[in-house]
């Protein structure tokens, strides 16, 4: 693979080349993994996009408002990326990836990219390569990369990590549903939106979003915030309603936070956060070599037997490891 020539189709802004560049930084194989790491080099480094990540419940229609609100910013001359993820099974390891099939307007725009991927059983709700994905999307000269997670849940904070704003999708008196995941969930998100907020459920959605904005109110301040956020709107993806509202009202969030400083402080320590992910990643890998394999399973057994204490077995290991 002529690494060299790909970089230059990615940044070039060629949908087929970032597809393929996606599938490398994707692969798991370890010549896969340095030519990855060579491509990345190569590419532009000054080329920002705006990165939305983007949770909900089941059914709450994020695929539709993805679509509906794609389509809004292409309409006004923006390149759109989407990374969507899929859950893998734990049983096959297999996913649906019907996220273009539902997006089915969106993916036939040219300023469009749809890259459904699995989260291969990866915590946080996003898969493990999604944040070189982003890069990718914004060396091929996105204007705007949606990040949407596999489901809503306390992991799915992780998306944060990697986006500038954080949108939760909620539905129309979904109150009980939520209950276990509120408080993660909702320090994490900057924008809330009801969708939904048509026909008969308009007048339930006009109080769910009355319920969480006073939620909102309840929860200390950020200093990444100005006055106001974070805030909760509805919206009707089906209907295209609220749609360049909630768009002016994240446009207003991100210029606040440029002119403060804080977007420039909060990909540095993104930065740094997947840095460290990527060292433990690594250090775990190590595990995987048949000398380390070997050396677990049988502490392994002599803790099943009871002939060591699972700490210090524990430690053990982990000195073996270092010699």
């Amino acid at each position: 693979m002529d690494i060299e020539d790909l970089a230059k189709r990615v940044s070039a802004g060629e949908r087929r080349a970032l597809a393929r560049a996606i599938t490398l930084v994707e692969s798991g194989r370890d010549d896969h993994r340095a030519q990855a790491a060579a491509l990345l080099a190569r590419l532009p480094q000054d080329r920002q996009a705006l990165r939305i990540g983007l949770s909900g419940t089941p059914g709450v229609g994020k695929s539709t408002f993805i679509e509906s609100f794609g389509m809004m910013l292409i309409a006004q001359g923006l390149r759109v990326a989407v990374l969507a993820i899929d859950p893998s099974s734990s049983r096959s390891g297999g996913s649906i990836l019907g996220d273009k099939t539902r997006m089915d307007l969106l993916s036939r725009e040219k300023a469009a990219f749809i890259r459904p991927s699995p989260s291969q059983t990866h915590l946080g709700g996003v898969a493990r390569r999604t944040r070189e994905a982003v890069r990718l999307c914004e060396a091929a000269g996105f204007d705007v990369v949606l990040i949407e997670t596999v489901g809503v849940g306390q992991s799915e904070t992780v998306v944060a990590e990697m986006s500038d704003l954080f949108l939760l999708l909620l539905a129309p008196a979904g109150g009980d549903e939520l209950q276990g995941v509120k408080r993660g969930i909702m320090e994490m998100a900057d924008i809330i939106l009801v969708n939904k907020a048509d026909g008969d459920l308009k007048a339930a959605a006009n109080r769910t979003r009355a319920d969480y904005a006073g939620a909102l109110r309840l929860l200390r301040k950020r200093l990444q915030d100005p006055e106001g956020y974070p805030c909760a709107m509805t919206v009707s993806a089906l209907q295209e309603d609220g749609l360049e509202k909630a768009w002016e009202s994240i446009s207003t969030l991100v210029a606040w936070r440029q002119a403060q400083g804080f977007w420039d402080r909060t990909r540095a320590a993104q930065a740094r956060y997947w840095f460290e992910e990527d060292v433990k990643q690594r250090l775990l890998a190590q595990l995987q070599g048949p000398e380390a394999r070997a050396a677990l399973a049988t502490l392994s057994d002599d803790v099943a037997a009871g002939k060591a204490d699972p700490s210090a077995a524990a430690q053990a290991f982990v000195d073996g490891l270092r010699q």
